[in-house]
């Protein structure tokens, strides 16, 4: 492993594989995935949600592919994006082959699963033909019955077997242009997984917790097995799973990513917990930063603090803080105090300070 530039850890190195205009693997870069959660048909809506998590970061897009209306959908889709796109496909190779046709970036399928070699093949082809890789996407609660019979449960090793079975049908069609997945709702079972595979294999990674459930458990469970995993330089590209909306996915990511110091231009926000010594409505004012910092793209350091005994330690190391008083607050500038503000003027202020910064 060799050290990045500009990182804080070594990066396992692995294949390289591309994907539109964007080199998985071989490099430094963890890029951010997310899924529509909108039937893929619905193409205006579609379009409306990637583009939405376009401006919160997102890099890579994956839509389901459940039928040939859903397939031809794509070609309309990649019109009006700017990021690359991938068709999610199982059980039927026709589906695959149709949206290669409309324009898909990338595939994930499973070759064991879509019927005969010489359908993989004709898939295998067609993704060759147009440079377009292959996510094979290993789940802990769907492993073949033999491999569980084997293991008795779900474990790492009878991962990386069901994920041995499907490559090896790729390598004899001589393709290798793969990146692999091993989740399952379990982080721990998902870093045991995840270590064997950069192990076991020399492609590009995409981490996930599968089923990780609401907002909090899944920044919780994702947090512990992906932010374990980042740590030690496995991970190519990401996705946080949340229940509902995918634009509830975005900012775990970010934080996650910008805290393992694997990206930047995140804004960082710092806000105390409060006690019994803030006497400002402080909670509506953080939440209502947070939620502007999500549509901004700077490297910059915002404190809103309850008091006068850890804000202004804290402030005098952000690029802009408040430190709160009784219904009003400090307004305070890369350390120098500006201003005293009005409690209802704060958030307004703030927000200008940032654009300003």
């Amino acid at each position: 492993m060799k050290m990045k530039e500009g990182l804080s850890m070594n990066r396992n190195e692995t294949r390289q594989v591309k994907i539109k205009n964007l080199e998985l693997g071989h490099n430094s870069k963890v890029y951010i995935q997310s899924m529509c959660n909108i039937p893929t048909k619905q193409v205006k809506k579609v379009v409306e949600q990637i583009l939405c998590l376009e401006k919160m970061g997102c890099e890579i897009i994956r839509v389901s592919c459940l039928d040939m209306e859903d397939a031809k959908a794509i070609a309309q889709i990649q019109k009006q994006i700017h990021i690359p796109l991938v068709a999610d496909i199982h059980f039927d190779y026709k589906l695959a082959l149709a949206c290669i046709e409309a324009g898909a970036d990338k595939i994930r399928l499973n070759p064991g699963n879509i019927g005969s070699k010489e359908n993989v093949k004709k898939v295998v082809s067609a993704c060759k033909e147009k440079g377009i890789p292959i996510r094979i996407g290993i789940n802990s609660g769907s492993l073949e019955k033999d491999i569980h019979d084997k293991y008795g449960k779900p474990t790492a090793q009878g991962m990386i077997e069901s994920a041995q079975r499907h490559i090896s049908i790729l390598e004899e069609c001589d393709f290798y242009d793969t990146v692999l997945s091993f989740k399952s709702s379990d982080p721990l079972l998902c870093i045991e997984a995840y270590r064997l595979a950069s192990q076991t294999f020399d492609y590009p990674l995409h981490l996930g917790v599968t089923e990780a459930g609401t907002t909090l458990t899944s920044a919780i469970k994702s947090s512990l097995a992906l932010g374990t995993l980042l740590m030690e330089g496995i991970g190519n590209t990401i996705r946080i799973s949340v229940n509902g909306a995918p634009e509830k996915e975005i900012p775990i990511v970010k934080e996650l990513l910008k805290d393992c110091r694997l990206i930047n231009r995140v804004p960082n926000l710092i806000a105390c917990p409060t006690c019994g010594r803030t006497q400002w409505d402080m909670e509506p004012a953080v939440n209502e930063i947070e939620a502007y910092l999500q549509t901004i793209h700077k490297d910059i350091t915002v404190a809103i603090m309850g008091c006068a005994v850890n804000g202004p330690g804290e402030a005098k190391h952000a690029d802009i803080a408040i430190a709160g008083g009784k219904k009003e607050g400090l307004l305070i500038k890369r350390g120098q105090i500006i201003e005293k503000l009005k409690q209802e003027d704060i958030v307004n202020r703030l927000k200008k300070e940032i654009d300003l910064f």
